[in-house]
């Protein structure tokens, strides 16, 4: 069964930088689509990016400009660098990815924006 590992995360003052990364447990798989999502406590989970195997990718309103959303080469692996973080960018960070037609997630990774 794969699995996608995330890491990165933490604690960030508001203007910092932060990147989470979404690894597949195996090797041999390629994603057809790579995303993140975000999620605080009592609110629906927020779609925050995507990136497809041409590398087009998309990006909620609320962080054009701020995240940038990246894969590998085998495409098992996808990024997303955080700029100029604010507290609303708090929430923990879901990867998705979408696997011969299924889709899996990461366990998720506590982004906290806070002096």
């Amino acid at each position: 069964q794969v699995q996608l590992v995330e890491s990165g995360g933490g604690l960030v003052q508001p203007g910092g930088s932060l990147r989470v990364s979404c690894t597949a447990s195996t090797r041999r798989v390629n994603f057809s689509a790579g995303k993140w999502y975000r999620q605080t406590p009592g609110k629906e989970r927020e779609l925050v990016a995507t990136i497809i195997p041409s590398g087009s990718t998309t990006y909620a309103d609320s962080v054009k400009g701020r995240f940038s959303i990246s894969r590998n080469h085998a495409f098992n692996t996808v990024n997303l660098q955080m700029n100029d973080l604010k507290p609303e960018d708090t929430a923990v960070y879901f990867c998705n990815a979408k696997i011969f037609g299924r889709d899996f997630w990461g366990q998720g990774t506590q982004v906290t924006v806070s002096s």
